[in-house]
Order: structure tokens, then C-alpha cells, then sequence
């Protein structure tokens, strides 16, 4: 596989560094005075300072869930999600948007999916599937 990079706003790199670090324990990358990387699950993410950063709004529908447009987040294998999930859950500092769950149960491309919002407001959705050729089944 290889890495995407995303470039996104956040508002403040001190509690960006905490919650990418700490909360969601990516690696921490080269860093600025103005920007900071994270290795989130083997993708380059570079978080890029903009006091003016807003959070999305919830304005997509999924299966009659609203869904924050734009999101971005990882795709990953069912064991690596469940521990993420459970990491997420035990905390109580986490701006959920959507609890684990799990979507098209039984169906070709069967997912769990989590929504949280980092402390600038991005959105973030995490993906677990059981093999990754689920990933685009239809």
C-alpha cells in the first residue's frame, strides 16, 4: 500500500499534538512553528495552523445518519479498528459524532465505522472491515 498526504486546519498545534499523539497515538513527524506530521496508520497527515479553522458541518446523510462533510480518516483491518474503538470508548474526552458501530451487517462490504471530531473540529471516520477486499464490495 501506499500512503496518501492530507494537508488540514487546525486551530492550535499544542492540543493537536496531544489529541494526534496521545489520544489517537500516531507517530509524531517533522514539525514547524506553523505545521506538525502525524503518521496516522501509515498516511502522512500534515496538520497546518489556522486560528480560523471551523468544524464541518453535519450536512451528509449515510443510511440516515448525519455525516460530516468533509471527513477524513483510515481504513483498517477489524482488529486494529476494535482496539482503536475501545482506546476511544475508555476515554471520556472524546467528542463522538457516531459510537462504534457496524453497517451493512451480512452484506457484501459489512463495516464498523466510528465518527469524532479532533479538538479544531475536523472530522474524522475510522473504518473496520474483515479482509480488505470488503473494501469496495457492492
Amino acid at each position: 500500500m501506499t500512503p496518501f498526504h492530507l494537508a488540514f486546519p487546525v486551530r492550535d498545534l499544542d492540543e493537536t499534538r496531544a489529541f494526534y499523539g496521545e489520544v489517537l497515538g500516531c507517530a509524531i513527524g517533522r514539525s514547524s512553528a506553523t505545521w506538525v506530521d502525524f503518521d496516522l496508520f501509515g498516511h502522512q497527515m500534515s496538520a497546518h495552523l489556522r486560528p480560523q479553522a471551523t468544524e464541518a458541518a453535519r450536512d451528509g446523510k449515510v443510511d440516515g445518519i448525519a455525516v460530516p462533510i468533509p471527513h477524513f480518516g483510515a481504513v483498517l483491518l477489524m482488529d486494529e479498528w476494535e482496539r482503536l474503538a475501545a482506546r476511544l470508548e475508555a476515554r471520556l474526552d472524546i467528542d463522538w459524532l457516531e459510537r462504534p458501530m457496524v453497517r451493512f451487517k451480512g452484506e457484501p462490504g459489512e463495516q464498523a465505522i466510528l465518527f469524532i471530531r479532533d479538538p479544531s473540529g475536523n472530522a474524522l471516520e475510522f473504518k473496520g472491515f474483515r479482509s480488505l477486499e470488503q473494501v469496495f464490495a457492492h
